[in-house]
């Protein structure tokens, strides 16, 4: 009869690491996707105001027009977010022009672009609907503005 050196304490918590490690896990695991999650928000946000300065960009060069800078707005999602993001009514561009005075100088007439993009996206979303088998929780709307003084020809 083979005995065992080890004390009858530690013979007898032999499952619990992998108990312990059942329990962790899915904590972890939601973590993690929390942090993915975030992660794509946070390029659509980035994408969003980059189109915003590209559209402030292109209305204060001369020769363009509104529906000219949206267009590029659009482009600009739709090559950021692929074509589904840049779908018909996701989108909102407005131009307006704006008075900004500076510290120094003479006041000048401005070109400021709001981009509003309204995204269906769920933080969590993908588990939330494992779990629950339908979507959970509001959309994120996305707002950029961007606002740039005019090109001077000379």
């Amino acid at each position: 009869m083979a005995t065992s050196l080890r004390p009858a304490t530690l013979r007898a918590e032999r499952g619990d690491s992998l108990v312990e490690f059942a329990l962790v896990l899915p904590l972890l695991v939601l973590v993690f996707a929390g942090i993915v999650d975030f992660g794509f928000l946070f390029q659509r946000y980035e994408v969003v105001t980059n189109a915003a300065r590209e559209g402030a960009r292109l209305a204060v060069l001369p020769g363009y027009d509104g529906p000219a800078v949206e267009a590029r707005v659009k482009d600009y999602i739709r090559e950021g977010l692929g074509d589904a993001a840049a779908a018909a009514g996701a989108v909102t561009v407005v131009v307006d022009s704006v008075p900004v005075t500076p510290p120094t100088g003479a006041a000048f007439i401005g070109a400021r672009v709001t981009v509003t993009y309204t995204y269906d996206y769920l933080l969590l979303g993908f588990i939330v609907n494992l779990a629950t088998g339908r979507d959970f929780g509001p959309d994120v709307t996305l707002r950029a503005v961007s606002t740039m003084r005019p090109e001077v020809s000379s």
